[in-house]
């Protein structure tokens, strides 16, 4: 039920928003068109985004025969949350990540990259999968990825108006090229705070109930500092085309190509880790 009505206060939010980029471009016009289009927005992402993020990201969802000791290593991870099982994905990638999607427990997906199953040990994997299952637990996974999918239509809409403005020369084209360039500027900033709000209370909280999931602090703080190390030094393409999806990530992927701290949706890997080893002892 909380997270529930996280989503729905975030939905307004994001409402709010759109209504008021759409009032600044097109006046009254414009809020109601964008209220009109937030709708159908908020609509379609709470059924529907958890699928249009695993696409973005080229997910592939796979059965047991294909990584038999993945599966039952969920299964048992998921018994000890008492959840049902996920589904499971493989992102295509060697960036070491994780995330976990959907809209209830029993519409849930973990994705795990390649990278991850290539650098991490048993226990460390099995820390990440926990880490993932507590987000589910937690019902996270629809406030995050609802976040993801409204703020980054937050941003394509401020991309269009401004192109859209700028695309004459009279004063009423000026003045929408003027409103675009804000709604551009404003939109991902604004998404961005509040991904960031989501973010980072629910990632502390996600190590502590993954720790218990997992029974093993140590590994999943040991896995964190990995996945932190690697991230740093691997292009996560699907990522990168798509940064409204990163606070979804169990480490932020986009610290390869994206030096801006105003973006980064996750708190420091140094206090996570700092966190797990206080709760081992």
């Amino acid at each position: 039920m909380q997270g529930n009505i996280r989503t729905f206060i975030l939905m307004a939010v994001m409402t709010a928003l759109l209504m008021g980029l759409g009032h600044l471009i097109g006046g009254t016009g414009g809020m109601v068109l964008a209220l009109v289009f937030a709708g159908a927005g908020n609509l379609w992402a709470w059924w529907n985004s958890d699928k249009a993020i695993l696409r973005q990201q080229d997910a592939v969802l796979i059965t047991r025969p294909q990584a038999p000791e993945l599966f039952d290593m969920t299964a048992r991870l998921a018994q000890n949350a008492r959840l049902p099982m996920p589904a499971l994905y493989i992102l295509q990638t060697d960036q070491p990540n994780a995330f976990a999607t959907g809209r209830d427990p029993n519409n849930a997906a973990v994705a795990v990259t390649q990278g991850l199953l290539q650098t991490l040990n048993r226990d460390e994997l099995a820390g990440v999968i926990a880490h993932e299952l507590a987000h589910i637990k937690n019902r996270d996974t629809l406030t995050m990825t609802v976040t993801a999918t409204m703020a980054g239509a937050i941003s394509m809409l401020g991309n269009m108006l401004m192109f859209s403005g700028m695309s004459g020369g009279n004063r009423d084209n000026q003045g929408s090229a003027f409103g675009g360039i804000i709604a551009m500027i404003l939109a991902p900033i604004v998404a961005g705070l509040v991904q960031m709000a989501v973010s980072r209370t629910r990632e502390y909280e996600a190590d502590r109930e993954g720790a218990l999931i997992s029974g093993k602090p140590l590994a999943l703080a040991s896995a964190l500092a990995k996945i932190a190390t690697m991230a740093g030094r691997t292009v996560n393409v699907p990522a990168e085309r798509n940064p409204a999806s990163s606070a979804m990530f169990i480490i932020n992927p986009l610290h390869a190509l994206r030096a801006d701290k105003l973006f980064a949706t996750h708190p420091a890997t140094e206090d996570r880790i700092a966190r797990l080893q206080a709760m081992a002892r």
